[in-house]
């Protein structure tokens, strides 16, 4: 059987879908899919071992988080030439050395969205230039501290919690 799609709502950045699909177990579901076009997180790493972690408000979490630079691939652009943007736009650094950590499916029962991680080292300074919907402050903390923040469930982001443990055995296994 193939799938049959039906469209319920296109916006800027989500497209929602019943979907009805036959399963490999031979039944047939219909499926609510929002699709999205993925986005990039960025575990940015300074010479002393500090890494840039953002306080970020966020309407749909009903108010702030703590978490990585990150955000939407534009119009089809590289996983990378993503993350630099936006580590660039909201922490105000670039990097020479970038390492791709993985991929990671936000909620993949319902959602089409991947993010990919990046390791970030060797920075400079550039200038901060977030976006109009953003508001948020970027923040440099020792590695370590960040880690404890996350293992302690005191971060909630979920590419955040992921991209910081993904860092940290990264760069276990390069020491």
């Amino acid at each position: 059987m193939a799938a049959s799609i039906r469209n319920v709502f296109k916006g800027r950045v989500l497209t929602l879908n019943l979907e009805r699909v036959q399963l490999p177990n031979g039944r047939v579901a219909e499926l609510e899919i929002a699709h999205h076009p993925g986005g990039a997180a960025v575990v940015a790493v300074d010479a002393a071992g500090r890494v840039c972690l953002l306080r970020q408000f966020r309407h749909a979490a009903g108010g702030w988080l703590t978490e990585l630079p990150a955000g939407k691939l534009d119009g089809g652009e590289p996983p990378l030439a993503c993350a630099q943007r936006e580590l660039a736009e909201e922490a105000g650094v670039v990097a020479s050395s970038w390492e791709k950590l993985g991929e990671i499916f936000s909620s993949p029962g319902v959602f089409t969205e991947v993010i990919h991680l990046f390791l970030a080292r060797d920075l400079a300074a550039a200038e901060a230039q977030p976006e109009e919907h953003e508001v948020l402050e970027a923040r440099w903390i020792p590695l370590d501290e960040a880690l404890d923040l996350a293992a302690s469930g005191r971060l909630q982001d979920a590419k955040s919690l992921i991209g910081l443990f993904w860092a940290r055995e990264r760069l276990r296994g390069a020491g």
